[in-house]
């Protein structure tokens, strides 16, 4: 059973405003995928970016995609992997009108559990390129190795994309936007220990900040058990009030940098 959480909404009744979730990973929350969507929809979350992992999340994000309303989808190969990505399924994938970034992709460092380093690069170099071709942001991973990431981004000229899950200083956001990247954050802004995170949130342009759940995981704070994408809520009121403008605003301010980064999103949405 589910531990118990106040409602996404509660007190305020339902909103028309329109929130993105910008990354989440579906197959992993738990409960009954539509039960999912229609709490996502009731707590003001109208539309979520479904992030493919590997070639079988992949898959399954694209027809999600296709037959879930509000549901879009991202391919991709994590670095966890200890396989290479099949591009050419990539390119399949990303040639469908609702796939609108390649992602998740990128780097990890953490330990030797996660896939070989070299070939880290050479998938995310790979994927780097897929997204190119096809004109699609990256939605990219990184731990403990944020030098590679960036130098690997750089080696692309005209990549664009979101570095997902921000947790990182004001430095090191400065130079991703330098190159023309958006930061997106988690519920992990929402938490007391984490203050300079939430002032690296209030400095980032309006015109370059996105926010997430990459649900399973970020619980924000006063919340239990495994995040959900509903709780994104949370996290945009945080973000709202550290930038001192109403949730409305931020709303408005997140669609517009969706429409920007996403035109396939909003495309095909209109």
């Amino acid at each position: 059973m589910r531990p118990r959480n106040p409602s996404p909404l509660a007190g305020e009744g339902r909103t028309a405003m329109r929130l993105v979730d910008t990354h989440v990973h579906l197959e992993e929350v738990e409960g009954e995928l539509n039960d999912v969507l229609a709490e996502a929809r009731e707590a003001g979350i109208t539309d979520l970016i479904s992030m493919g992992v590997d070639d079988a999340t992949s898959r399954q994000v694209a027809e999600w995609a296709d037959t879930k309303p509000g549901v879009w989808a991202a391919v991709g190969h994590h670095p966890i992997n200890q396989v290479g990505p099949d591009l050419a399924l990539l390119r399949d994938l990303a040639a469908r009108r609702r796939v609108v970034a390649i992602g998740e992709v990128g780097l990890d460092h953490a330990d030797e559990h996660r896939g070989p380093h070299d070939a880290q690069e050479e998938w995310f170099r790979g994927c780097c390129e897929v997204a190119l071709e096809f004109g699609l942001p990256v939605c990219v991973h990184t731990r403990e190795c944020i030098e590679a990431v960036y130098d690997a981004v750089r080696a692309h000229p005209g990549l664009t994309g979101v570095m997902h899950y921000w947790v990182l200083d004001w430095e090191w956001a400065q130079r991703f936007l330098a190159a023309g990247f958006y930061i997106s954050f988690s519920g992990v802004v929402t938490r007391v220990s984490r203050r300079e995170l939430r002032e690296v949130a209030r400095r980032v342009p309006a015109d370059r900040l996105l926010f997430e759940t990459d649900a399973p995981w970020g619980t924000p704070k006063g919340r239990l058990g495994k995040m959900r994408p509903a709780w994104m809520i949370d996290t945009a009121r945080t973000l709202a009030d550290v930038r001192g403008i109403s949730l409305e605003e931020l709303a408005e301010l997140e669609w517009a940098n969706v429409r920007t980064l996403f035109p396939r999103l909003t495309a095909a949405a209109d």
